[in-house]
């Protein structure tokens, strides 16, 4: 398990606190790393940046670098696909020790997105009053759909954020968010759980602290080197349900929803992106209607098991799944997570055969000539009209039983 590790010293004699920005980056292959710094050294030609890697940044530095850059080792989490618990320790300890005033963690595909994106995200955090600055990816059509169908649906019905990616793996934080994150992470740290997931969206709306995203133009799609659907599934949706879970007095109440903000233009070419096929999605799903029925039946009400019997007998060219049943779906799913119903590591594989019904289901509608993000807007908004049903719900559990 990765654990926040003692913060070493500076490594390069010219130490000083400036009181500017940390830079901590991700453990990276040589080459990520040669492109990331590439990058910042366009990002912050004229400025002092403390960099903190687990791997030899001086060996990658470009040759025309500022020579202000100063390098200071960092302890790497043991995950490398996303950010944990133990990233957001270090990067606290690391800024209070070095007195930064704002941090910028670089995922290792941050070499391809906009240096001009980047620059935005840090100077967001280094003038007040943004506290969490995130990026707005441009991914392909059919990439990152749990996070299209579940965590930005969710995030969005019940803390009120416009945020696309809840859990993105590059962030700039002023030092009070990253204060109130570490404090969140030591709860799993101190369990020597060190690789547990945090939700930043989540923590600065409790916390009252201003959101801001970027456009960041395109992200080399990042594809986690052992994990598959079958765990990532289960990994990141059970995180975010137990979030949910610790953070119900807060959601619970009426939010007014933030207000839109003019995103920064990113000029891009447009992604090339085929369809994947849905036969096998499908057949996934059929065979989980026989199978898995029964553990359904005790996580939703007749009303999803009527619409999920219509799917199943339902053509794949014509296979559609209305935004309102995924909505219901995901919402008895988190309350079933809630209440134990059954084994949740039972409950959330029994999720992953009605997300790829989702997943076809998308597929289907934006091929027919609605655009990905008109369909994710929708759904996105059936979560928000059925937010009702899950307070009610979650209030009263024993009057909605399924």
């Amino acid at each position: 398990m990765a654990t926040a590790d003692p913060i070493p010293e500076i490594t390069t004699p010219s130490a000083r606190a400036d009181n500017g920005l940390l830079v901590l980056l991700a453990a990276m292959t040589p080459e990520q790393l040669e492109r990331v710094l590439s990058n910042l050294t366009a990002c912050f030609p004229a400025e002092d940046l403390l960099i903190a890697s687990p791997d030899a940044v001086s060996d990658s530095l470009p040759a025309d670098s500022h020579p202000s850059f100063r390098i200071v080792a960092a302890p790497a989490a043991s995950a490398s696909w996303t950010l944990t618990a133990a990233d957001f320790v270090n990067a606290y300890q690391l800024a209070s020790k070095n007195k930064a005033r704002a941090i910028l963690m670089l995922s290792p595909e941050s070499g391809s997105l906009a240096s001009s994106a980047i620059r935005a995200l840090a100077n967001a955090v280094l003038t007040a009053p943004t506290d969490l600055a995130v990026p707005c990816y441009d991914l392909p059509p059919h990439a990152g759909l749990v996070n299209s169908a579940i965590l930005f649906p969710l995030t969005r019905a019940l803390f009120a954020s416009r945020v696309r990616f809840p859990l993105a793996v590059d962030l700039a934080l002023s030092l009070r968010m990253a204060e109130r994150l570490a404090g969140a992470a030591h709860r799993f740290t101190a369990l020597d759980q060190g690789e547990a997931l945090l939700w930043p969206i989540n923590e600065a709306k409790v916390a009252g602290f201003d959101v801001d995203q970027f456009e960041v133009g395109p992200l080399v799609q990042h594809q986690p080197a052992g994990p598959d659907l079958n765990t990532i599934l289960p990994l990141v949706t059970g995180s975010l349900f137990s979030d949910i879970d610790t953070k119900a007095a807060f959601w619970q109440r009426f939010r007014q929803f933030e207000p839109a903000r003019e995103l920064l233009p990113i000029s891009q070419a447009p992604s090339i992106d085929t369809a994947p096929d849905i036969a096998p999605m499908l057949q996934a799903f059929r065979l989980a209607y026989s199978n898995l029925h029964e553990i359904w039946s005790l996580v939703l009400p007749p009303n999803s098991l009527l619409g999920l019997k219509r799917l199943f007998a339902t053509d794949a060219a014509d296979f559609r799944m209305p935004e309102s049943l995924w909505a219901r779906i995901v919402f008895d799913f988190l309350l079933a997570h809630r209440l134990r119903t059954i084994n949740r590591g039972h409950l959330l594989g029994a999720l992953i055969p009605l997300y790829l019904a989702w997943v076809a289901s998308h597929i289907n509608i934006t091929t027919s000539g609605t655009t990905p993000e008109c369909h994710i807007e929708a759904v996105a908004a059936a979560f928000e009209a059925d937010k009702t049903y899950l307070v009610s719900r979650w209030r009263w559990p024993d009057r909605f039983n399924p």
